[in-house]
């Protein structure tokens, strides 16, 4: 497959467009591509959340999936966060890509949650996400993931996780990514909202636990 990644020089990209290569050939997308760092399988291509939904289709042009990995870390929520991936989305349609896998946040569609642990101070946050989210959903007609981990650490991958969360856990960056290309390998996570947090299921048992 030809795999897009949006926001391929943060955390979880960095470490997904490695992941991904090892099976796929992959787009790293992001502002600042740097054609001296292409590898096997990966090619540095210029993306730029702020371009207009035609600029962002024309990137997409023969990608079989798109994964949205961006953020602007409270820096340009609205314009990066909320109004970028939503120009992604439609731009995806408008290129004829099916697949879509977006990374978001813990309780992202449940704003009643949004009071619990770290989720508190991260309100406008939580407000972007939480209208991608909702825009991917019920506005488009991808074939989408969602992901919502709760808070990132940089710590050792175990492989295992939990998807049946009931309070917002922690998540080591290596276990998102590992979570992030098994989704794409599962057709029964298509249309589904995935919560997760480091746990005691191995990933692959867990996606398929899914209901």
């Amino acid at each position: 497959m030809k795999v897009l990644v949006i926001g391929a020089n943060g955390r979880v990209g960095s470490l997904l467009v490695n992941k991904l290569a090892a099976k796929h050939q992959v787009l790293a997308g992001s502002r600042n591509p740097n054609s001296a760092n292409n590898a096997y399988n990966i090619e540095r291509v210029y993306i730029d959340l702020l371009s207009d939904v035609d600029t962002l289709a024309e990137s997409m042009s023969g990608a079989d999936a798109v994964y949205f990995v961006s953020g602007s870390r409270g820096k340009n929520l609205l314009q990066i966060d909320l109004h970028g991936a939503i120009k992604t989305m439609q731009a995806a349609e408008k290129a004829g890509v099916k697949r879509y896998i977006m990374l978001s946040s813990v309780f992202a569609l449940q704003p009643e949650r949004w009071n619990e642990s770290f989720l508190s101070n991260l309100a406008d946050y939580n407000i972007a996400k939480h209208y991608a989210d909702l825009y991917l959903t019920t506005q488009t007609k991808l074939n989408y993931t969602i992901l919502q981990p709760g808070a990132l650490k940089e710590e050792r991958g175990t492989g295992k996780i939990e998807t049946n969360v009931t309070s917002p856990g922690t998540n080591s960056i290596a276990n998102v990514v590992d979570t992030l290309v098994a989704v794409l390998e599962n057709n029964s996570t298509i249309g589904k909202v995935i919560l997760m947090h480091d746990g005691n299921t191995p990933i692959d048992e867990a996606l398929n636990q899914l209901g």
